[in-house]
Parts: structure tokens; sequence; C-alpha cells
């Protein structure tokens, strides 16, 4: 299989408006152009020609563990042990339920305060439906090394920090906590697609994450799970769907697990979602993840020192060392909010998270130096120009 020079050859594999600049891909990528032939043949020639009879002729029964196997290239995860389906709140909740399984005397869950919120909302759910007293402990990043101990659980970690691009050290974070006794599940919404993962040789216990982001798989594009092979056969399948039964097709009416990873299929796979992703997925199987990460800190180190060249009053919030940040650069600034919808207007597209964090996705397979030094002569027209100003860029939209 011929390999793809990293945006020389993948640009052109993706539909880009033109006069856009598009640095969202953190949030949602761009469109591969394969999606569209490869979902309109799913709809016509097997939805629409074999009917039902897909499930088997057309493979869509196998999809969520072959797909699975796909993404396991990406996030250094072995085979087999990666299961598709769902979303990334839905993937999360089963990795931590099995995971507190696991260490059922231990009753802390300690995560950081950097955490995307609803990895948070949906350990207090599961708290509160377990009642059996556990704590959901929050401390600021810098501070999950010194907190780990004895009487912790699971550290519940997102590898990446959504708002800042800060990054945790894997490695050292799993190490720690396994000497400790304590289970681990990893969040990877910003490090799948954006930067080189190795679960099985951190020995990571769980793993979650979505595709729409930097795999470019779609709004709405399913999230994936992943199980170490050790703890596959034992992790309990706290949301116990009919696809995750040993017998799905025997219609048993008691529960029992699945072997491996198939236990934590829960209900029907979305076809025509799936789909999309295997496009996308079409691209990664060509490309070196780690020309990715390359680039990307090319990409990231030239956005910083345009920005600060030119506009001295954003404050960088994302690490300037490589090791420690993902693939996205952050700055902070009072008027935020107001200042992403000016340059969004003016044909750059970035995202705003709350308080003040105007972020910028760094997605190498389809941004190259010149938009990155485009983006920074925008950034400069809305910021030393005060357009953020404007009444109509304070007007605040249901979706930041």
């Amino acid at each position: 299989m011929t390999r793809l020079r990293v945006y020389d050859d993948t640009k052109a594999l993706f539909h880009l408006p033109d006069g856009v600049i598009y640095l969202d891909g953190n949030s949602l990528g761009a469109l591969p152009l394969g999606v569209a032939e490869r979902v309109s043949r799913v709809i016509t020639a097997e939805w629409g020609n074999e009917l039902i009879r897909a499930w088997n002729t057309a493979g869509w029964y196998a999809q969520p563990r072959h797909v699975g196997d796909r993404i396991a290239r990406l996030i250094g995860a072995e085979a087999g042990s990666v299961m598709v389906g769902d979303t990334l709140s839905l993937k999360v909740y089963q990795a931590l339920a099995a995971a507190l399984d696991m260490n059922s005397s231990r009753k802390v869950v300690l995560s950081d305060t950097g955490n995307f919120p609803t990895d948070l909302y949906m350990a207090e759910g599961l708290i509160a439906t377990l009642g059996r007293g556990h704590q959901l402990r929050l401390v600021a990043p810098e501070e999950v090394e010194a907190a780990l101990s004895e009487e912790i659980a699971v550290l519940y970690i997102t590898e990446v920090d959504y708002r800042t691009g800060r990054r945790h050290d894997m490695a050292k974070l799993t190490a720690k906590a396994h000497a400790l006794g304590i289970v681990t599940v990893w969040d990877l919404a910003h490090s799948a697609g954006a930067l080189p993962v190795d679960l099985a040789g951190c020995g990571v216990d769980f793993a979650a994450g979505c595709t729409y982001k930097y795999i470019n798989a779609g709004p709405g594009a399913p999230a994936f799970l992943y199980v170490a092979p050790r703890h596959a056969d034992n992790a309990r399948a706290a949301l116990s769907g009919w696809m995750g039964h040993a017998k799905p097709f025997a219609f048993e009416l008691g529960y029992a697990a699945a072997g491996g990873v198939e236990r934590m299929r829960v209900g029907t796979p979305p076809v025509l979602a799936m789909a999309a992703l295997e496009a996308s997925l079409d691209i990664w199987d060509r490309v070196d993840i780690k020309e990715v990460r390359a680039r990307s800190l090319a990409l990231g180190d030239l956005l910083i020192a345009e920005v600060e060249r030119r506009c001295p009053s954003l404050k960088l919030v994302t690490p300037r060392a490589h090791e420690r940040r993902g693939s996205q650069v952050s700055f902070a600034f009072e008027g935020g909010y107001a200042a992403v919808q000016a340059v969004i207007a003016r044909g750059l597209i970035g995202d705003f998270r709350a308080p003040d964090i105007m972020r910028f996705g760094i997605t190498p397979l389809y941004i190259g130096e010149n938009e990155i030094v485009r983006a920074a002569e925008i950034i400069e027209d809305v910021i030393a120009g005060e357009v953020w100003q404007r009444p109509e860029y304070q007007v605040v939209n249901a979706v930041t």
C-alpha cells in the first residue's frame, strides 16, 4: 500500500470550502471525499438491494469489531481489543463501571479539573446509580500524580485537555497508578488521530475515544472502547445490551456476557455512520501517525510564534514543550467569544471554550504553513483593529 505524504497528498482527499481556513478539526473533522460514495453504496447496494440480508452479506454485524481493529492501529492497541459503537459518554460509562467493579474495596475515582465535563457527569451519574459510597475527587491537572494513593480505585483521565491542549504523561501516570493498585481509564478524545498513542505499551486498563474529531468520521460518529486483553473476559458489562450477549440471536431471557471485548457491545450498530468512519480510515491506513505528529508540532510552533508576535494581548495557555501538548493551540482573551465569531466571519474557523479560551486545532492532513500564517493575519486584524467589539459578534450562539 502506497504511503500518503501528510498534507502534500492528503489535503486533496478532503472537501474544504473555498476561502475557509479550518482550524476546528479538534471539534469536528473535515469531510473526507470518499465518505459520500461509501455511504451511498451502503444505502443503495447494501440496504437498498440486500435489505436485512446485509447484516450477513455485507458484514454489518461484524462491523464494530472489524472497525475496532482498524482504529487499534492508531492507538497502539492489540488486535481484538477495541469495540466501536454508541457515544463516547456511554463508552466512558462502561469503562468506569468495569474499572470500579475490578477494585470494589476502594471508593475514590480520581480525575482532574481539566477533564471534559461529560466524563465527570457520567461518573457522577454512575456513582449515584451504584449507591455504594463512591466519591469523585478532582484535583488540578498538574496535581494528579501527587494525588495518587492506595485509597484510589480508578484513575479517570483525559490525556489531552480539551481547553488548553495540555497533555498528561500516560506511561508515567499509568505505571504509578498500577504500582498503587489503581485501575486506569483514559479518554482519548483529543489524542486519537492527533498523536501516537501506545495503550498496550503503557499497560492501560481501559480507554475510550471518539472518531468525529481528528479521525474525521463526521458529526455523531461512533465512539470506541478499549479493554486490555487481560481484562476482556472478566470485565463487567454494566450496559448489558443484547448485542453484548454471548448468544444474541438465541433470545434467552437472562443475560450472559459474550467473551472478550464483544461484551462491550450494547445495541444495534449505526451502520451508515460506520460506513463514513471506514471511508475516513481508508486515509488513515495510508498515513504515518508519527509524521502527522511531527507536522502538528511544527505547525503549532508556527502559530504560537506568529500570534504572539502580532497579538501580545492574547495569553498562550497551551504548553510550549512538545511532549506536554496535544494538537491544538489555545489563547486566553477576555473577549474570546466575540473574537472567535469575528475571525469566523473572516474565513478562519476556530472555536471558543468558556470562560475565555480561543481554541485552534492543528490538523496536518489538510492544514499547512500557508494556512497557519494567514490564520495569524486574520487574528491580528480582529484583535488589533478591535473588530471583536462590534455588536454582531457579542450574540452568543447555542453551540460555541
